[in-house]
């Protein structure tokens, strides 16, 4: 039995998330139908380090199986992606310790989000980035709020209400803003995140942005560990998982 590690990318417009659900296509499904295939019938079950909702997407994602399969790792690679749908693609494959986990042993993420502000939108990143209607926002006030988000903290301000995890604490280690072209980037990196934590984060500050609210305000918004008080969720589609780190 040999446990194998790959990095994955898949355009998530199509997935109801990456978690199995029934009656539903999800990334993990279709993986998990190529390996059993692959296993002449024999389930095998991926684990990946966390999972992702609908229509958000991936560029690093890193999951992990066990299997009894003795072809080298190219053709491992080039196996699964012969077989699988277009919008999933196994990019690195490598093998890895028995204790290797792919959702235990993270020690960090990175993750994307991506408005387009052009006036005239693309009709070719409208599943890629959150359009803004042509509006730019003041990101220097993004900035200056970032830094108050950046560190260790209580994040049950940026947490869905419904989540069932207890412990909010996390560390984030950077958060910074990019300009490509007519899009803005911000780029997030910390030692775990919460449910939708990235996407309120990114609404927030988008709402400093285009000045409703103050950079000031959002120290509050974390001192106040309360959802209500932060801003809306950022839609899906402008999200990626970029790196996972170990």
């Amino acid at each position: 039995m040999r446990r194998l590690k790959m990095i994955i990318s898949y355009d998530g417009t199509s997935f109801s998330g990456y978690q199995v659900q029934p009656g539903e296509r999800t990334v993990q499904l279709e993986i998990e139908q190529v390996l059993t295939k692959m296993h002449k019938g024999t389930p095998v079950k991926i684990i990946a380090s966390g999972r992702t909702d609908a229509r958000v997407h991936a560029t690093g994602q890193v999951i992990h199986f066990d299997t009894t399969l003795t072809i080298p790792i190219d053709s491992y690679m080039k196996a699964l992606n012969v077989q699988l749908p277009r919008d999933i693609r196994v990019l690195a494959c490598e093998e890895v310790a028995s204790d290797f986990h792919a959702r235990y042993s993270v020690s960090g993420k990175r993750y994307r989000y991506i408005w387009h502000f052009a006036a005239i939108q693309s009709p070719f990143r409208r599943h890629y980035t959150t359009e803004t209607n042509g509006i730019v926002p003041n990101i220097e006030l993004m900035r200056e709020a970032a830094a108050y988000i950046v560190g260790e903290h209580d994040f049950s301000c940026f947490c869905a209400a419904n989540t069932s995890v207890q412990d909010k604490v996390r560390t984030v280690h950077s958060l910074t803003f990019e300009i490509h072209g007519e899009e803005l980037h911000m780029v997030i990196e910390g030692n775990g995140f919460l449910y939708n934590m990235v996407r309120i984060i990114a609404g927030t500050l988008w709402e400093v942005g285009t000045e409703k609210r103050t950079p000031q305000n959002v120290q509050k918004i974390i001192e106040s560990m309360d959802r209500k008080t932060a801003g809306k969720t950022a839609p899906p589609h402008g999200l990626y998982l970029e790196k996972v780190y170990y």
